[in-house]
């Protein structure tokens, strides 16, 4: 069995008098990959950003390596999002050499000499592994939407981080590029020897990617009080051990309901 990484005893997360997070308990050992699912504002995202360290929980203890998780951003924890965070201005080569400069802790992100050379070769090989060999004078505009995502996978993984965090990664592409960056991911996952947490609002997805679904949900509410209680990891299902009854139980919580039949109708009334 790998090393215990992540532990989360009782985290909790409010914000003002909204309780997003409560009672969250978990373990996570090196090499997982984690997919969390669950209705939108349910706490994913946020725990997310605990884990990164822009954030940190209201109440309980997040720990990494059994310590504090560290209250900034380190290297060893790279993020992706569902929106590009490229530089519009630079290549797609001089985008993941910045990457690299920024970890040096350069404000700029430009390096000089021998750090500049060894930069340019590992954004070299990191930019032909996410299979944007082609392209590395490019610029961002002129990218596909899933090249985009490729370059930003580049990014997070040039500074050689323990933990990949996905925020959502590939909800704004077509499904045949999302099937592209599934292997994409699966094959980083396994050469980098990454641990992974993957928020996606697509059930299949997280059951396809991960080796742990975690579903995140109330278990009270309150209508008189909607924002009291906050949300935890009800179900931890290893991936391709799920029945159908229960997939379509979980499928039925964390799907957008659509607006009442009544409500377009009455829309259609008063228009004039």
């Amino acid at each position: 069995m790998s090393k215990v990484l992540i532990e989360a005893h009782n985290v909790g997360k409010q914000y003002g008098q909204d309780i997003i997070l409560e009672h969250v308990n978990t373990t996570v050992h090196e090499g997982e990959f984690i997919t969390l699912v669950g209705a939108s504002g349910c706490g994913k995202s946020t725990f997310l950003k605990m884990i990164l360290g822009i954030d940190q929980p209201s109440s309980g203890k997040l720990l990494l390596n059994g310590e504090s998780m560290p209250e900034e951003p380190g290297s060893d924890r790279g993020i992706v999002f569902q929106q590009y965070s490229v530089f519009p201005h630079m290549t797609v080569l001089d985008n993941v050499i910045a990457a690299k400069g920024f970890q040096k802790a350069s404000l700029t992100g430009y390096l000089f000499g021998k750090d500049k050379r060894e930069a340019k070769q590992a954004a070299t090989d990191i930019l032909t592994q996410v299979g944007l060999s082609h392209a590395l004078d490019r610029y961002p505009h002129e990218l596909s939407g899933g090249m985009k995502q490729r370059l930003a996978i580049a990014q997070a993984i040039i500074c050689k981080p323990r933990i990949l965090l996905l925020d959502e990664p590939f909800g704004a592409l077509d499904p045949g590029i999302r099937a592209d960056m599934h292997a994409l991911i699966l094959d980083l996952w396994k050469k980098h020897k990454l641990t992974i947490f993957m928020v996606t609002h697509d059930l299949k997805e997280g059951f396809y990617l991960g080796t742990r679904l975690w579903v995140f949900d109330k278990l009270r509410h309150d209508p008189q009080a909607p924002n009291a209680y906050g949300a935890s990891i009800t179900y931890d299902l290893p991936v391709g051990e799920t029945h159908d009854q229960l997939y379509q139980q979980i499928d039925d919580r964390i799907r957008p309901k659509p607006a009442p039949i009544h409500a377009f109708t009455d829309t259609m009334e008063t228009t004039p």
